[in-house]
This record gives C-alpha cells, sequence and structure tokens, in this order.
C-alpha cells in the first residue's frame, strides 16, 4: 500500500516504480538508494532487486482504493521519468490519476528532458503538481526551462539537496520553490547565504517558498545530527504551498 510520508510537504507516498540509476551530483548521497538497500536486507516486498530499476504494476491501484483526498509524492523511491520506464507504463500511471481526481500528485524528476518529449501529444491532469530536481548550476538549472515547456497546473523546484550558490535563476511560471540541505553521514554542507538568494528570487517572482530542512549540516556550519538542525531560517519555519486557485499555466 501507499505509506505516510516523513517528507515535510507531502502526505503519502506512491511508488508504482522502484530503484534508479544516478545522473548528476544531486544523485551521489542517494537516500533512496541506501533505504532500498536496507529494506532488501529486511526482505521487504518490491526491494528484491534493492535499489535497480523495478516496475510495480500491483501497486498501480493503491490510490484508486483510497477515497481520503491526499496529496501523493510520486516514486520517493524512483524517478517516474527514467528513459528505461516506457511511455506505455507512463500512460498507464498518467491514466490512475485522472481516474482520482480528489488526489493530488505531485511528481519530481531529474530526467527533465523527457517532459515536453512526453506531454507533447498528451496533456497533463489538472491534480499533478509538476516539478525537477535542481541541486546545481550544471545539472540542476538546464532543468527549469524543460519543466516550463510544459502546461502543468503547478510546477514547482525542489532545490535539495542544495550544493551551491544557483546564482541568478529565472523563475518564470515557477510556483513552488522547495529548498534543502543534504542529510547523511556523507552530506554536503548548505551556506545561508545559498537559500539567501533563492528565496529572494523566490519572492520576486511570486512563488511559494518551503524551506525544507538544514540537513546535516547547521546554519552555524557545524555538522551535526539533521534533527538537531532544524528548519528554522531567518528566525522562522517557511511552509507556504502555491496557491492552486488561478496558478499561472501558458
Amino acid at each position: 500500500m501507499a505509506t505516510k510520508s516523513q517528507i515535510e510537504w507531502t502526505e503519502q507516498t506512491w511508488n508504482p516504480t522502484t530503484g534508479c540509476t544516478k545522473i548528476s551530483q544531486g544523485c551521489k548521497n542517494c537516500y533512496a538508494e541506501n533505504m532500498a538497500n536496507r529494506l532488501q536486507a529486511m526482505n521487504i516486498k518490491g526491494y528484491e532487486n534493492g535499489f535497480k530499476l523495478s516496475l510495480m504494476p500491483e501497486r498501480l491501484e493503491q490510490p484508486i482504493r483510497r477515497k481520503k483526498s491526499t496529496i501523493y509524492f510520486v516514486n520517493s523511491m524512483s524517478d517516474l521519468f527514467h528513459e528505461e520506464i516506457s511511455d506505455q507504463y507512463l500512460d498507464r500511471v498518467f491514466s490512475v490519476i485522472r481516474q482520482t481526481p480528489h488526489h493530488t500528485y505531485q511528481i519530481l524528476t531529474k530526467r527533465a528532458e523527457r517532459l515536453p518529449d512526453y506531454f507533447r501529444d498528451r496533456d497533463c491532469p489538472t491534480n499533478v503538481w509538476l516539478g525537477v530536481s535542481v541541486e546545481d548550476r550544471r545539472y540542476g538549472i538546464p532543468r527549469i526551462d524543460y519543466l516550463r515547456q510544459v502546461n502543468a497546473k503547478i510546477r514547482f523546484l525542489s532545490v535539495e539537496p542544495l550544493i551551491e550558490d544557483l546564482g541568478v535563476i529565472d523563475l518564470t511560471n515557477i510556483h513552488w520553490v522547495i529548498v534543502g540541505g543534504e542529510s547523511g553521514p556523507k552530506a554536503r554542507p548548505m551556506k545561508p547565504e545559498w537559500v539567501e538568494n533563492i528565496k529572494q528570487q523566490a519572492d520576486d517572482f511570486g512563488a511559494a517558498f518551503f524551506f525544507k530542512q538544514w540537513g546535516g549540516w547547521g546554519i552555524d556550519g557545524v555538522k551535526r545530527q539533521k534533527k538537531a538542525n532544524g528548519r528554522i531560517f531567518r528566525g522562522r519555519t517557511w511552509d507556504a504551498y502555491p496557491q492552486v486557485i488561478g496558478a499561472i499555466s501558458n
């Protein structure tokens, strides 16, 4: 079944595929890979292949069985637009999404170049929030332009793990920006001025801002447990969500 999520910006996770392959610096210390390997060692159903990409068609109908309106993060343990997942399987996933308009689906990918190709002859369902990961300038920033080519009701950026200053970002028609530092024993530090730069630009463009965590390094530059570093930025937590009604679309 879909599971309750500990990710601060969603409610449930739904994984119609599991496993992935690394394509950029944001993947270096992948939390999903570590978790999948642990679940494999525990003989948990669905993780017999560890982090090898695996389709889970038996999970497709999970949201259909849930009547309560829910925000789902799709593929917390994979990348829905992975190059080895066929368009035909994606069609099955999006068929479920269209059948369940009472749910909201947050879909995040690092394979942004596939988005305009897939949606060229397909509408993006109105209950989908479509996002891309933006961890750095080289790999992350170019994904934003691919995302902008899709007529999604909500477009968002997951700037996590933020591993360098992103500089100037074009946030035109981006509705939501999530920022977070890396966690885990090999976490790379995130500097406060990098976060400040993104927050200011999100404000300038009218994008909602959500600060997820400092991660393994605190605002003071000291490495410690993620929980101890907390989520406080500018003296408070930032938990804004995009305004769905009247959202901008191309």
